[in-house]
């Protein structure tokens, strides 16, 4: 049986690829998009597979309501793919309290809505496949990208828990982490505010995500086909990390983490109560 996708910001960049692929496979795609006059080619060359929605996934409201729409029209989804959401570049005290909650609400409170409204149809199915689009920044940071990078570890910290809670019952969670990919993420990337004294830490942030857009390595459409095929796997795993610099930079993140806990595991192991 043909599947039936959801995948919000599907107009472009991962969203688009990830559509693209699935309506290759012969799968029915809702695709999402704030403006979903964006999606009217891949409307019109696939009218029988593709149909696009319009969604902001920060509204809440919208999210229930266009879930409930697309179960009574096709009478599942199968594959939710959390995919919305945009960059910031910014030092942690130049970033406003106004531009983190605005990154929350589209990389954590949007997709956690969508997944709650998605997960009664699956668990009464026993089947599923839940995407949440991370980032290698959801794994490690670096000086401008603290907020950007806070909302991917939140999102991250949640589909965890989330997959301990689902795989019971037959539903995968699958979270992605990208490195650089030719995407529209950095065009679309907002900026704090600067203060002078963080200059030589965020200023090569700011002007990698200018000098850099429309040149990074990754091709989303083969990020596209290696996400299905992780899906498609017996054994999905709960992390996939996408692009030799996402491979490396966690990588070499990983063997920090092990190293300073080895470092400190003496003194962190001797914190018990001595009676204990």
């Amino acid at each position: 049986m043909n599947k039936v996708w959801l995948v919000t910001g599907a107009n472009s960049g991962f969203g688009r690829a990830i559509t693209d692929a699935a309506v290759a496979d012969g799968d029915v795609v809702v695709a999402a998009a704030r403006r979903p006059e964006t999606l009217a080619d891949v409307v019109a060359a696939h009218p029988d597979q593709v149909e696009a929605v319009a969604l902001d996934v920060t509204d809440l409201a919208a999210v229930e309501a266009t879930v409930a729409s697309v179960i009574a029209r096709h009478g599942r989804i199968d594959v939710l793919v959390n995919n919305a959401g945009r960059s910031h570049v910014g030092a942690f005290e130049e970033t406003t309290d106004e531009e983190l909650r605005s990154l929350f609400d589209v990389h954590v409170f949007g997709p956690a809505a969508l997944v709650r409204a998605v997960l009664p149809h699956m668990r009464a199915r026993r089947s599923g496949a839940l995407v949440q689009m991370s980032s290698m920044g959801g794994q490690l940071s670096f000086a401008g990208f603290s907020a950007y990078s806070g909302t991917k570890f939140a999102l991250e910290g949640l589909s965890e828990g989330l997959a301990d809670e689902v795989n019971r019952l037959g539903i995968k969670v699958l979270i992605v982490e990208p490195g650089a990919f030719r995407t529209g993420l950095w065009g679309s990337t907002s900026r704090s505010d600067e203060i002078a004294d963080y200059a030589d830490s965020v200023g090569p942030t700011r002007r990698l995500v200018v000098d850099a857009d429309g040149t990074q390595a990754g091709d989303p459409a083969k990020a596209a086909a290696a996400i299905l095929a992780a899906l498609d796997a017996p054994d999905t795993p709960l992390r996939l990390a996408l692009g030799a610099d996402a491979v490396d930079a966690i990588g070499a993140h990983l063997d920090q983490v092990r190293a300073d806990l080895a470092a400190w595991e003496a003194p962190a192991r001797d914190t018990a109560f001595d009676n204990a």
